[in-house]
Parts: structure tokens; C-alpha cells; sequence
């Protein structure tokens, strides 16, 4: 087991040179991996994030652009460029409590950002996708969009409703050439779990090896966080011609968690 993050090469050969992406919560971790995957294949890339200075230094990185904005106001989501060829729905939060002291307004935000911008996302971007024959949607879920845990009913219950939303989708897009799709990945190793790790680690006086292995990746088979270029890499393939019949599914990158 390593708590080292591990290198990921570019495998899948796929050359995006003309089309157009959008990357929402672009500015870090698995969005910032999509961007620059996309970018390296050849697309222009418009990142997203409520963050605009983090948006701005990746879409420096990328040669793209960038949006500072905060998925939960449909107004804001509604103003941003949709004519796109590609979009990759990531931007995601977390809050944990349980049930019965679960705050109202963080369950109905956790639904804008994971939910209802995604919605807006994929309605307005799918005419250019029709017109043109071609279109590739990718869904950032979770392993929670197929299993659920204690105390995070805001976001399972959104990753749940993302994976539905994508097969629909999914359905009706087919006879236009477009493509729907989950991604499914388990702890990702990003700014936001990092920190979790180390306070977890402090709290209960262990390793953050220990962390990873005994409480977050309890119930995976392989022992080691997934990096965010494991990901971009499986969105990446998504969007290429080998995986054009490739639609409606969620795809666990999980390492065994689903299999038990």
C-alpha cells in the first residue's frame, strides 16, 4: 500500500483538435486534470470554478479560458458559453451530519451545484451537440452515486440523481451522436481529501497511511487514493472513437469498493 501519489501516463490516443470543452470546478483536483487532458488532446478548454483566480491559473496552463462562478445561481450557470462539443460536469462539495440535523439550505446546495447545474449544463449544450452529430458528456459522480455512506445524505442523494439524469440523457441523445456517461471514482487524491486525511490522522493519533487504508478505503481492495490524471484518463478515453458505443453507463474506478 502507498499513500504516494503515482504517475499516469497518457494512454489513450484520441484528438479532440477543433472541438470545445467545459470544465466545471476546473480550478483544482479532477477538474483541473480534465482540462489539462483535454488540452493536451487538442481541445479549447472554457474552465469553470467558483474560484476564478484557480480558474484563471488553469486556463493559463491550458491556453483556454476561464469563468469564476458559483454553479448554485441558474442565473450565473445560464450566462456561461454552452455551444461546447464536450462537457465534464465535476464541481462538487461535500457536508456531512446526520439525517435529522442535516441543515435544509446545505442539502438544497449541495442539489444546485451536483444536480441542477449539471441539468442546465447538459439542456443548453445539447442543440449545438445535435446539430453537429457529435457530443460527449461526462459525469464526474462517485462511488456514492452507487453506494451510500452514513451522514452524507446531501451528497449521495445528488450523486444518485446525477447518474440518473445522465442515462436519460444517455437515451435521448443516441440517435444524435452524443454520449452520456458516470465516472465513479472513490477517494481521489485532492487538496480537499488531503486535509482530510491529515485532520483525521491528528484526531485519532495515526498514520495518515493508516487514514487511507482503515477508515477511507475500508471497504476498497486496493489501498492507495486514486490520482486525479486516473481520472481525465478514463474521461479522455470517453471521448474517443473506441468508446462511442459507450453510453448510459456508470463506470467504477474504485479500486474493488462495488465489488463487495
Amino acid at each position: 500500500m502507498t499513500a504516494e501519489p503515482v504517475a499516469v501516463p497518457h494512454v489513450v490516443n484520441v484528438d479532440l483538435a477543433g472541438r470545445t470543452a467545459l470544465v466545471t470546478g476546473g480550478g483544482s483536483g479532477i477538474g483541473r486534470a480534465c482540462a489539462l487532458r483535454l488540452a493536451a488532446a487538442g481541445a479549447a478548454v472554457l474552465v469553470v470554478d467558483r474560484n476564478v483566480e484557480a480558474a484563471k491559473a488553469v486556463a493559463a496552463e491550458v491556453g483556454g479560458r476561464a469563468e469564476g462562478i458559483d454553479l448554485a445561481d441558474a442565473e450565473a450557470v445560464d450566462r456561461l458559453d454552452a455551444d461546447v462539443d464536450i462537457v465534464v460536469n465535476n464541481a462538487g462539495l461535500q457536508h456531512v451530519a446526520p439525517v435529522a440535523e442535516f441543515p435544509t439550505d446545505r442539502f438544497a446546495y449541495l442539489h444546485r451545484v451536483m444536480v441542477e447545474a449539471p441539468f442546465l449544463l447538459i439542456r443548453r449544450a445539447l442543440p449545438h451537440m445535435y446539430a453537429q452529430g457529435w457530443g460527449r458528456i461526462v459525469n464526474i459522480s462517485s462511488v456514492h452515486g452507487l453506494r451510500a455512506s452514513p451522514y452524507k445524505a446531501a451528497y449521495v442523494s445528488a450523486k444518485h440523481a446525477l447518474e440518473g439524469l445522465s442515462k436519460v440523457v444517455a437515451l435521448e441523445g443516441a440517435a444524435h451522436g452524443v454520449t452520456a456517461n458516470c465516472v465513479n471514482p472513490a477517494y481521489v487524491r485532492t487538496p480537499l481529501v488531503e486535509s482530510q486525511i491529515a485532520d483525521q490522522a491528528a484526531s485519532h493519533g495515526i498514520p495518515e497511511s493508516e487514514v487511507i487504508e482503515k477508515i477511507m478505503l475500508a471497504r476498497a481492495a486496493i489501498k492507495r487514493l486514486i490520482e486525479p490524471e486516473e481520472v481525465a484518463e478514463l474521461m479522455a478515453y470517453l471521448c474517443s472513437p473506441p468508446a462511442a458505443f459507450i453510453t448510459g453507463a456508470s463506470i467504477a474506478l474504485d479500486g474493488g469498493w462495488t465489488a463487495s
